[in-house]
């Protein structure tokens, strides 16, 4: 599958707490979800290479049930999966951040833009880009064949199926991933998403199963866009050296990507090999300027425009188009759109992961407009130019190649580079990107699994060594078995077959996120129900109090020193802080009170916490932040080049809010404020499952880190 296969999950990782001297740390076993998902890949695999008669037999007849009385299901859970996450992003809470309201982006825009372009680069684009086409032509699905529609089509269904749905399955699940660790600070894990739905006892059966099912559904995904690779490198190879096609030298590359995985995981050159792989976003960006120069560079210019004016008018009937009234020969339903959108959904998890960590302080609506627009152009751009290749292959009359690329789909590339000029150049370039290409999907997904299998306490912890090097074998093992069972098609089989109990993982996600980011509307909410009185006057005079207007104006004109905002924790906010706790304890209130120290200046902080028992608490954290001093505060009372504010951190981060200055009343009002806005919030949510609202606020205390170091 096109995905950031090339990158390391925890290479783009931003952490807000400590650090362990720099360096990651291995993550414990978790024993149920390595078990049984171990248990289930080993018992299918062992099937598979003892009974593969009974296993191929087995695999087909479930894969014809599905196509024929589930179609519409995968069609229909592609279509809401879109349609949510737009609603997600152009709704209000679009704006709510994948981290705490104080986050900020790791990455700049034009880092993170090359970031998501690179995560729809892969050897499987290289293979259906060609592959695809040449079948949709022959196949005409929803046209009539011969026609010039079912010409302009053809690459516009293999458009569609790399599309929008796909990326909006990784969306979902990147901002799963990115809501419930980074800004509700839950483990980073699938299990989070049901926080929101049946409160702590995610973490037992229900969360380990929701895990063994994600583990299962990614490996059978990895195992899929290996064994492309395999077929797909196998000719490549034949084609320069000789080397037969077969079961030896697949044999070789799938060991290949073992030796690869335990070398750079005993080693740790994980980094190097992740350099290399970037440097394949370049050959491939050489292979297809290449194409479009060395073929019909004007029609394929003009196929390319032709394509995004379609797809843009096509899509919205494209997306639920189950072909109830003209369903396509040959199984192409199920061989293509089912197969897609179950492949997509096998690997959201791995890449979703990685979108997260590379987006972790970007807004909602960043994120799904990025995601599904940025890697798309690139797809867009490639499928364009080396799919209508294989359309003028078509217009010119040559069936022979077309045949070819549809009935041995991993010739069509290499076929298709042999009619233009430097044929040997290209395609041994073409080889050595999709090895690379192979060998790093293989080593990030080994690296996935295992951490997938572990309990980290921490977002950058891997998981064991050995367990990585055992989900490398296992997952050659499988790709092997399923590979001699008939190809690339038994495969795909296995995809269609294996995505149908994890789309069901699609829903959970869905209602998951939609319960947290209905508490924050409660929030946005409570916090507007509580602005008419605050604006009224109850801040103002709060700040007017001790003063008056001199004292307002002074704390913008003044820029604090280390040991100026100390002596305003010590003198002043602490003892306020610990006065309104204190109050609060003796009417009886669930309330913690305590003091700590910024680790890098030793500024004490202070935090305040009021529980609700199953329902959300209220937090009231006053901490030391720096600050660069600005140009204009030459002109004022800046002694330094950093200055200091008093942030208010809520349970969701801060959102700028700075008492540095205040008077004690003024700090206490404070207080009762965003104490009273929280009581409103918990009125407005009310009828909300009390165990969601708990869990969405604030981690179990096992699981709470940090976040504002």
């Amino acid at each position: 599958m096109a995905s950031a296969t090339e990158h390391s999950p925890h290479e783009a990782e931003q952490e807000d707490g400590p650090t362990t001297g720099g360096r990651l740390k291995n993550s414990k076993l978790n024993p149920p979800v390595f078990f049984g998902a171990a248990a289930i890949i080993v018992a299918f695999t062992l099937w598979a290479w003892l009974a593969p008669e009974t296993a191929y037999t087995t695999l087909e007849a479930a894969f014809l049930w599905i196509g024929e009385n589930l179609g519409w299901y995968y069609i229909l859970t592609a279509g809401i999966v879109v349609l949510f996450v737009l609603i997600v992003a152009f709704s209000r809470v679009g704006r709510t951040k994948m981290g705490p309201d104080h986050s900020s982006p790791k990455y700049n825009l034009f880092t993170w833009t090359a970031m998501l372009f690179a995560a729809g680069i892969g050897v499987d684009l290289m293979f259906f880009a060609i592959s695809g086409p040449a079948t949709n032509v022959l196949t005409a699905p929803g046209t009539e064949e011969g026609t010039a529609q079912a010409t302009e089509m053809a690459v516009l269904w293999t458009l569609f199926h790399y599309g929008i749905p796909g990326w909006a399955m990784y969306a979902l699940m990147g901002m799963a991933f990115g809501l419930f660790a980074y800004r509700y600070h839950l483990p980073l894990s699938i299990r989070s998403a049901l926080y929101p739905i049946i409160g702590k006892r995610a973490k037992g059966v229900a969360g380990d199963g929701i895990e063994i099912a994600a583990v299962v559904g990614t490996i059978f995904g990895i195992a899929t866009s290996l064994g492309i690779g395999v077929v797909f490198l196998n000719y490549g190879l034949e084609w320069l050296f000789g080397i037969p096609q077969g079961t030896a030298a697949q044999v070789g590359l799938i060991g290949l990507s073992v030796i690869v995985v335990t070398f750079s995981t005993v080693s740790g050159v994980d980094k190097g090999i992740r350099r290399l792989a970037e440097l394949n976003v370049v050959f491939a960006i050489i292979l297809m300027l290449y194409v479009l120069i060395a073929g019909q560079t004007v029609d394929l210019l003009n196929g390319l425009v032709k394509n995004v004016g379609d797809f843009i008018a096509y899509f919205p009937s494209m997306l639920l188009d189950t072909f109830a009234y003209d369903m396509p020969a040959d199984g192409w339903r199920e061989w293509w759109t089912l197969f897609f959108w179950a492949w997509w959904i096998a690997w959201a998890p791995f890449v979703g992961l990685f979108l997260a960590r590379i987006s972790r302080g970007r807004t909602l609506r960043q994120f799904v407009v990025g995601t599904l627009i940025i890697p798309f152009g690139f797809i867009l751009l490639w499928i364009s130019i080396f799919g209508n290749g294989v359309i003028w292959e078509f217009i010119s009359g040559n069936m022979d190649f077309i045949e070819s690329a549809v009935n041995t789909p991993e010739s069509g590339y290499y076929t298709l580079l042999e009619q233009y000029p430097g044929a040997t150049f290209t395609i041994g370039l073409s080889v050595l990107t999709g090895l690379l290409f192979y060998i790093t999907s293989a080593d990030s997904g080994a690296l996935v699994m295992s951490n997938f299998t572990s309990k980290a306490e921490n977002t950058t912890d891997d998981g064991a060594p050995w367990l990585r090097i055992f989900w490398a074998l296992a997952t050659g093992a499988l790709t092997l078995a399923v590979l001699m069972l008939d190809g690339v098609f038994t495969l795909q089989m296995a995809t269609v077959i294996i995505g149908l109990p994890f789309s069901v993982v699609m829903y959970i996600l869905m209602l998951g996120i939609w319960r947290a980011l209905r508490m924050e509307h409660y929030s946005q909410a409570s916090q507007e129900a509580s602005m008419p009185w605050v604006l009224s006057g109850r801040i103002r005079d709060a700040s007017d109090r001790g003063g008056g207007w001199r004292r307002r104006l002074a704390r913008h004109m003044n820029f604090p020193t280390a040991k100026q905002a100390t002596r305003f924790m010590e003198e002043t906010a602490i003892p306020a802080v610990e006065e309104v706790a204190a109050e609060l304890k003796a009417q009886g209130a669930d309330v913690s009170c305590s003091r700590g120290h910024h680790h890098d200046t030793g500024i004490p902080h202070v935090d305040l916490h009021v529980r609700f028992g199953e329902q959300s608490e209220f937090k009231y954290q006053a901490y030391p932040v720096s600050y660069a001093a600005p140009n204009f505060a030459q002109n004022m009372k800046a002694v330094e080049d950093e200055y200091y504010r008093v942030e208010i951190f809520s349970a969701t981060g801060s959102q700028g809010h700075d008492i540095m200055g205040y008077t004690k009343e003024q700090i206490i009002s404070d207080i009762l404020d965003a104490y009273e806005r929280h009581l409103t919030f918990l009125t407005l949510s009310e009828d909300v499952h009390t165990q969601a609202l708990n869990t969405v606020s604030h981690a179990p205390d096992e699981w709470e880190t940090d976040h504002k170091s």
